[in-house]
């Protein structure tokens, strides 16, 4: 799943190509990738079309796209989810979803092959739509509190690693991104939260702030076609990673193979000397 570095990648590109452009027309092609719209498509298509864009936002992973009447279009691209640029009457891409034609000639189209993301209209979408207040701020965002981040984290009794998932504690942090600052750190994504020190969590959070810079500044990590900028193009921040994905390769720092445990249904990529196991959750 496109994490925090991928989607400030592809908000960047909407600033440059729709903001201050009128959508003319919305066509939805799979009802799916707008299901989260109760009022339905056609609702959707209708109060879309003659508004101008007049921002692109972000908070954690969710995109939003303010308009001149108050509302917002609000854009999650789940797994597999694009927001492309194309030219009007280019041929359309596989897996298109919805297509927004805007008043210059081009057309901001949405791209999903495996329909886990999706668009929606917001009434409140000004400021923060609410539907996604709940979500915290991230580390890039120049409002984010570290210290009640340490003071939350702390009183928690869970893994470090499922804590910096959870995006109501910390947003835009998924497992690639979560692996890398982990074993820059170094702590096992086990250690119980409870146990660590304010300087663990400092140290863990100014990394998790540099691992997602040097990302964005890289265009994110794609390991697939599934990970573009709006222009198509692939990020190659997955050239610097040092644990995700590296299992059975030298850990960077020590040497010893790295090792690849299961996680909530993933993994998690980590270096057994560099970053032991806990014992009872605390070292």
């Amino acid at each position: 799943m496109p994490e925090l570095p991928e989607v400030e990648v592809v908000r960047l590109g909407l600033v440059d190509h729709v903001v201050g452009k009128r959508l003319t027309e919305v066509t939805v092609h799979d009802p799916r990738s707008v299901r989260r719209h109760l009022a339905g498509p056609f609702d959707l298509a209708a109060r879309l079309a003659g508004r101008t864009i007049v921002d692109a936002r972000r908070r954690g992973k969710y995109l939003w796209l303010p308009l001149d009447d108050g509302d917002a279009l609000l854009c999650h691209l789940g797994m597999s989810g694009q927001m492309l640029i194309s030219t009007a009457g280019a041929p359309p891409q596989k897996h298109l979803r919805v297509t927004l034609a805007l008043a210059d000639g081009t057309e901001l189209r949405f791209v999903d092959q495996r329909i886990f993301g999706g668009l929606f209209i917001s009434d409140e979408g000004a400021e923060l739509p609410a539907e996604i207040a709940h979500i915290a701020r991230d580390p890039l965002d120049p409002l984010f509190d570290a210290e009640e981040l340490d003071t939350r984290i702390r009183r928690r009794e869970t893994g470090v690693k499922r804590a910096l998932l959870d995006q109501t504690l910390i947003s835009g942090v998924g497992n690639i991104y979560a692996d890398e600052s982990l074993w820059r750190t170094p702590l096992h994504y086990a250690r119980n939260t409870r146990h660590l020190r304010r300087v663990e969590v400092a140290t863990l959070v100014a990394h998790v702030r540099d691992v997602m810079t040097e990302a964005l500044a890289q265009g994110g990590t794609s390991f697939d076609a599934l990970y573009v900028n709006v222009n198509g193009n692939s990020g190659y921040f997955d050239r610097s990673l040092q644990a995700y994905g590296q299992e059975g390769e030298p850990c960077g720092r020590c040497g010893t193979p790295i090792r690849r445990s299961p996680f909530m249904n993933r993994s998690s990529y980590w270096c057994p000397r560099c970053q032991p196991r806990p014992r009872n959750g605390r070292y």
